[in-house]
């Protein structure tokens, strides 16, 4: 290539065959000790973890056998427990389960949302740490402790409550109860206690502290740009909460939800103190007497014949993968909300 210059004509070489010779140089950092060491560690928890979840489902899976073999789909649809004659099946059992669910979760989710918010959006500085670290120790109470307290002293409490529901709103299905008088206030009180309702409520105050550290965990997320570009164009503090806080946040919301409702399906020994089991299976919450999946087991492992605990088996299979199933589709939600996909601001 030929280049004039003033007077002067300056010749350049360039060698056309070098350059196409030439390849992209592959860019990388060796990892280090440490990076190598953390990376095999959460690979082989990951697998650990992985392959007790399938163990157990495998487990489960064999031990019930014989107990699906016998009953085939009519497992799920028959409401008696009767696995010596040959005629059992959990419709009824889990419609319990799913009832101490919905209710656990109505009562709660608003309580979570309202603290989270409060937590996050509300509170001063200086007594949020207090909050949290109290929100957090409701969740390292025992479960067995959640149960007495709802046994003895709860449950005399919402007597009252369950006769007031029923007087006022008994024409609703599913707060009506058979045998009450709701004309007389001497009636016998029985009718309402080791209920389905008062079971929820205690089922209610164990997944609220879970539900409300996901949503504070999301709330807490939310960019500081759009809080304060919020009150900058003269949103109150319920407007910037309803406008900024609550879009960004709904698929935390979603997700901790879903999750409180796996760790109530699940619920076992405050269940078992509370209600009183049975097998006609009935929508009135008031009404004396529930039954849950897991307190089914419980009550009934210990002198369970090999047959009978086959279908145990069978109903902890059940509500294993019905818990499975809810856990991952609640973290699907709560992975989407960590994004701000949610965001509308």
């Amino acid at each position: 290539m030929e280049r004039l210059v003033g007077d002067r004509t300056t010749t350049m070489a360039v060698s056309i065959g070098a350059a196409s010779d030439d390849v992209p140089r592959d860019l990388g950092a060796r990892p280090s000790t440490g990076d190598r060491v953390f990376l095999g560690g959460s690979t082989f928890s990951g697998v650990i973890v992985l392959t007790i979840m399938i163990g157990v489902g495998l487990f489960l899976t064999i031990e019930a056998f014989p107990a699906f073999r016998q009953r085939g789909l009519s497992f799920f649809t028959t409401s008696q427990w009767e696995p010596n004659i040959g005629r059992f099946g959990v419709a009824s059992i889990l419609g319990f389960t799913v009832l101490i669910a919905a209710v656990a979760v109505i009562i709660a989710v608003p309580l979570s949302l309202l603290t989270a918010l409060f937590i996050t959006d509300v509170a001063p500085n200086w007594m949020r740490s207090t909050l949290v670290a109290l929100v957090d120790l409701m969740a390292a109470v025992p479960s067995v402790v959640y149960g007495l307290w709802g046994a003895y002293v709860l449950q005399n409490h919402v007597v009252g409550v369950s006769r007031w529901l029923t007087t006022w709103f008994g024409w609703i299905p599913f707060l009506s109860v058979d045998g009450s008088d709701p004309g007389n206030p001497l009636s016998n009180a029985t009718v309402y206690t080791t209920s389905t309702f008062i079971a929820g409520i205690v089922v209610a105050m164990m997944v609220m502290p879970i539900q409300c550290a996901v949503m504070r965990e999301v709330f807490s997320q939310v960019p500081a740009g759009e809080r304060e570009g919020a009150f900058a164009l003269g949103a109150t503090r319920w407007g910037m909460i309803r406008t900024v806080a609550l879009p960004f946040g709904r698929g935390g919301i979603i997700g901790g939800t879903m999750l409180g409702l796996g760790r109530a399906l699940g619920e076992t020994i405050a269940v078992v103190l509370i209600v009183s089991p049975r097998f006609d299976f009935s929508v009135h919450l008031l009404e004396q007497g529930s039954n849950s999946v897991s307190s089914l087991i419980a009550l009934q492992f210990p002198e369970a014949s090999d047959f009978s605990l086959s279908a145990l088996m069978a109903a902890g299979l059940t509500l294993f993968a019905i818990t499975l199933a809810v856990n991952f589709a609640a973290s699907g939600f709560i992975a989407r909300s960590r994004s701000g996909a949610s965001s509308e601001v």
